[in-house]
């Protein structure tokens, strides 16, 4: 992954993500942290919540950052990233995903400790960076 995309990945706390279930899409806006490489990005959700259900059905997810919090140069930048949802946790990994998640957003702590509440990972496949409207690049992420 090239650097300028683990950065934009990092530095950001938001991003949209895209689920379905049959051929209705489904866009919620989500809190994220990343793994240390920037492969995986992990969100919090009510275990009742529509997403949630989509991504039981169908793991297979896309996900929006951009730049329009991070940076002030234009053109703005958008990457796209295709992912799929890893499933549940164990406890034991559980743990150092809720601390990465209130680290990054500790408003969030009561909700992230909820019984209702799930950690979701995704593993990102691939990834697409616009910068401004022509400049395209892609990736597939190992």
């Amino acid at each position: 992954m090239r650097k300028d995309i683990f950065d934009m990945i990092a530095s950001n706390r938001f991003c949209v993500l895209a689920t379905a279930a049959g051929d209705a899409p489904h866009c919620s806006l989500m809190s994220y942290a990343c793994s240390d490489d920037g492969r995986e990005l992990c969100m919090a959700t009510r275990k009742s919540t529509k997403k949630y259900d989509n991504l039981k059905k169908n793991p297979t997810v896309s996900l929006l950052v951009d730049s329009r919090q991070t940076e002030n140069a234009r053109p703005l930048r958008a990457l796209t990233m295709t992912g799929t949802y890893l499933g549940a946790y164990p406890a034991s990994e559980r743990a150092d995903l809720r601390k990465r998640l209130i680290e990054r957003h500790p408003e969030l702590g009561s909700f992230i400790d909820d019984a209702r509440t799930e950690i979701v990972v995704i593993k990102i496949r691939a990834l697409q960076l616009l910068d401004g409207v022509l400049d395209a690049y892609y990736e597939e992420v190992p």
